[in-house]
């Protein structure tokens, strides 16, 4: 079962038909199960009774979840593959030492994934959906996956099986979806 986190504002928002249950139902289509809780929910038992975790995106002005970071305290002990999606980069970003900078974007842009992946395959060119204000910085011991260092479209720690991008891939690029899916915990 994969735990979708949801990142919006309050639990049952609107915003969750468009940035949580669009992901939920991209991997319910290729069988997998899916638990939606909100961030401010989670609990040793939620985090438990999961495999894989991701923490969707937000709208484009919200941003409670950045002074709401202790409820992630969490992410720097998980031995699960986390995947975080524009806001939940975020929060990864800031839970491993990055920050968050100002770099909004709305729309298709062409993206370099400039470092082989489990998550995105081979370096190449792609085009990504993006839709936020902030953008986040390479946290230490992360990889860049996607974009420049100061510029950053995706990342990874290996090691850990922690991975971020700050595009929406839900919206055009659900097989970044399915290959988190098929990456494997141990």
């Amino acid at each position: 079962m994969i735990l979708l986190l949801d990142l919006c504002y309050e639990e049952d928002s609107l915003s969750k038909y468009e940035f949580v249950l669009p992901i939920e139902s991209s991997l319910n289509r290729i069988g997998v199960k899916c638990d939606i809780v909100h961030y401010t929910k989670i609990s040793d038992d939620v985090l438990e009774d999961c495999e894989k975790i991701i923490l969707c995106g937000t709208a484009l002005k919200d941003d409670i979840f950045i002074r709401r970071l202790e409820a992630f305290h969490w992410l720097g002990s998980s031995t699960r593959p986390v995947f975080g999606i524009c806001a939940g980069m975020q929060v990864i970003s800031l839970t491993f030492g990055g920050s968050i900078t100002s770099k909004r974007a709305i729309g298709l842009k062409k993206i370099d994934i400039v470092h082989e992946n489990d998550l995105m395959g081979e370096p190449r060119q792609m085009e990504v959906y993006h839709l936020h204000n902030h953008g986040a910085t390479l946290p230490k011991g992360f990889d860049l996956v996607a974009g420049t260092p100061n510029n950053v479209e995706a990342f990874e720690n290996r090691t850990r099986k922690i991975y971020g991008t700050i595009f929406n891939p839900e919206v055009r690029n659900k097989w970044i979806l399915e290959r988190f899916v098929r990456i494997s915990g141990d």
